[in-house]
């Protein structure tokens, strides 16, 4: 959390006589606290004069992307949510209406706890003797999440709900390949693999609601090292639930973990299971057949290395400042994200 300062992007006198109108919870004036770690969406902690806290969240100014920053989507998906047995902050209330400050924004109560993002962060809040219970909760509750009927909690029109490996492969191609001039960077191996993955989708199951960036950094873990609210829902869609579950163990990096794409993610400490027993635990607890795991830990890897592609892109072309950045250390985690694709791919065979 940052020190207080005048909140960027909304108009707190009109915000604040919405609140007063329709969160009958709440009672302005209120105080305003910038939170950190909302990425590029502002997001406030705000505390009434009645000591009540909750936390408020817009996109960011400027033009968006059509799709990008949907405040709707996420105040959708935990409003559903918050009545089973996934951890998310209440919804308290949803401003459409954009003459207020610009933008939609919702107004959610505020839940205790940290997000893990480094190693540091995870050494300083959890025990060593509890972080076995927090890999246990953290898997907990992504079973739980796929547990969900969407039809019957009303997340049914979420997204397209079959083919989602196929359409997220030529989503994901395409960037690679529309960013590689700006990039001055191809590679045949993120060919090779897409073909590979496009000729050995495994059939899907049931569609089930995918957080789709499920990781330490997007939870806040209370002070029993259990998950007490998941954030950042965004992403969220319909699709396959392994591909989560792959992607939620790729960033399970392990203090022994041999060239790892990123060394100081929140699990890289000691005390923390396997990827492979959390992935048993993950079975044992949805009955999913992970026969397949590998195709989708391949699949995500390759992913990821499209997605730092394309924003690697971006910083040679100009479009972002590098101040501060390392860009061969970016560039670095592509050619480590393929090589551990290539790895999981190899393991199918």
């Amino acid at each position: 959390m940052s020190d207080k300062v005048d909140p960027e992007g909304y108009n707190v006198g009109a915000v604040e006589t919405w609140i007063e109108k329709n969160i009958p919870s709440l009672s302005p004036p209120l105080v305003w606290t910038r939170l950190e770690g909302g990425h590029s969406n502002l997001t406030y902690l705000i505390q009434d004069r009645h000591a009540k806290l909750a936390v408020i969240r817009r996109p960011p100014q400027g033009e968006l992307l059509p799709k990008a920053h949907d405040m709707s989507r996420e105040w959708a998906i935990i409003s559903a949510l918050g009545p089973t047995k996934v951890p998310v902050a209440n919804a308290l209330g949803f401003c459409d209406d954009p003459d207020i400050t610009g933008a939609h924004f919702y107004v959610m109560s505020h839940v205790k706890g940290k997000a893990l993002y480094t190693a540091d962060d995870t050494k300083a809040w959890v025990p060593t003797d509890e972080r076995q219970k927090l890999a246990w909760s953290f898997f907990d509750v992504l079973a739980e999440l796929h547990a969900l009927n969407p039809d019957e909690i009303g997340l049914g029109n979420l997204g397209k709900k079959e083919n989602y490996i196929s359409r997220q492969l030529k989503t994901w191609y395409r960037s690679w390949t529309s960013s590689s001039v700006d990039a001055a960077y191809d590679d045949p191996r993120a060919h090779d693999l897409q073909q590979f993955l496009k000729a050995n989708i495994p059939d899907q199951g049931p569609a089930r609601v995918v957080h789709g960036d499920y990781g330490l950094h997007n939870c806040l873990v209370n002070e029993q090292s259990l998950v007490a609210a998941v954030l950042d829902w965004e992403i969220s869609t319909l699709g396959d639930p392994l591909a989560d579950l792959a992607y939620a163990l790729n960033q399970w990096t392990l203090p022994n973990d041999p060239n790892p794409v990123r060394s100081n993610m929140g699990s890289a400490i000691e005390g923390m299971p396997s990827r492979e027993s959390l992935a048993e635990r993950y079975a044992s607890r949805t009955g999913r057949d992970l026969t397949n795991l590998n195709f989708y830990t391949g699949f995500n890897w390759w992913k990821s290395a499209m997605i730092i592609h394309g924003v690697y892109a971006r910083y040679v072309a100009g479009k972002k400042s590098t101040e501060g950045l390392d860009l061969s250390e970016l560039r670095l985690r592509i050619d480590r994200s393929l090589i551990q694709a290539e790895l999981a791919i190899n393991k199918i065979h």
